[in-house]
């Protein structure tokens, strides 16, 4: 018995849309693990998470360059990134710029 055209088509296919749906599954991972949390470089009410005392989540930093506020940033920039005034980026939470 051989297979209909309409069925080795079905199986092509299904193939296809299982090849792409695990290389979607190895890929997201991968760049997700290539971002770091960068403390005291986002601006004011553009962190995207964990501003420390007084705030709640993303978006909550009260000033610019907080250093308790993080921002996701490519593995290996952080600490090179260079702001105002002679700040840096951080892998840890900084004490400056900390609203009172």
């Amino acid at each position: 018995m051989t297979a209909s055209p309409k069925t080795f088509s079905a199986a092509i296919l299904a193939g296809a849309v299982a090849t792409a749906l695990s290389a979607a599954a190895i890929v997201q991972p991968a760049s997700a693990a290539e971002q770091v949390k960068c403390y005291g470089v986002s601006l004011a009410g553009e962190n995207d998470c964990a501003a420390g005392a007084g705030t709640s989540c993303a978006g909550t930093s009260k000033v610019d360059y907080q250093g308790n506020a993080w921002k996701l940033v490519p593995k290996g920039t952080c600490e090179t990134t260079e702001l105002p005034e002679g700040r840096k980026g951080s892998l840890e939470p900084l004490e400056r710029d900390v609203p009172a």
